[in-house]
């Protein structure tokens, strides 16, 4: 056989031991599904399979030892991280799914059967994974216009004194606070009001008592004869 004879030879020989694999198991070419969720792939094959191992692997499969899932002679449902393979002998399908899918979950893959006596059937599959709704943000947008508090007056405690306030050194305010107000309390201002004119009142009424007895006693001082001006009596005349 001459060389060339051999090259055209050997193409022929690796189609005749492919066909017959792609011939004994279909399915879909492509599948998609969304970043986070899952997605299925069902492959049917001829019943001479019926009682051989089903896989699931990226291709090129036959260059794989240890496929990512695979069923047993004891198991037809077997499950490894977020694959898993089952094995529905009554209507002669192996069903892979994919859970919490991800962007690298993207490929080529295929399933397969190990066969006992020929080459492994295999059928390429497309991976298609769309990311969520939710990844892509739309254009920010400018946000409602910020409002200032606010301001709000209420009545200082019983428990805060003018000593303390003075005694407290000036505390560190925010740069987006606002300064504090630096008017008297509205308790100073009731105090003032109420005991001016209280203690004005009582200095009036000490006054007014005292009053008719600093009268008298001028009075009394008028009426006393000034000792040395007394009149001669009238018997010296």
């Amino acid at each position: 056989m001459t060389p060339r004879a051999g090259a055209v030879w050997l193409p022929s020989a690796l189609l005749l031991l492919r066909v017959p694999g792609c011939l004994s198991l279909s399915g879909p070419s492509t599948v998609t599904g969304i970043e986070g969720g899952s997605l299925s792939v069902q492959c049917r094959y001829e019943e001479e399979y019926i009682d051989d191992k089903k896989y699931w692997d990226k291709s090129p499969c036959f260059l794989s030892w240890k496929h990512i899932v695979e069923t047993t002679e004891s198991a037809r449902e077997v499950r490894r991280g977020r694959v898993s393979i089952r094995d529905d002998p009554a209507n002669l399908t192996f069903t892979v799914t994919l859970e919490r899918l991800t962007e690298e979950d993207a490929g080529t893959y295929c399933c397969g059967i190990t066969a006992q006596f020929s080459v492994d059937p295999t059928h390429d599959v497309e991976v298609v994974v769309f990311p969520a709704l939710g990844t892509s943000r739309p254009p920010s947008m400018p946000g409602p216009p910020t409002t200032l508090p606010a301001t709000t007056w209420s009545i200082v405690s019983g428990r805060e004194t003018m000593a303390n306030n003075l005694g407290k050194g000036p505390a560190s305010q925010d740069p987006g606070q606002h300064p504090r107000s630096k008017h008297p309390s509205v308790r100073l201002l009731l105090l003032v009001f109420l005991e001016v004119p209280l203690f004005l009142g009582m200095l009036g009424a000490v006054l007014w008592v005292h009053r008719p007895l600093r009268s008298s006693e001028s009075r009394s001082v008028a009426m006393d004869p000034v000792p040395g001006n007394t009149a001669p009596s009238a018997g010296w005349k």
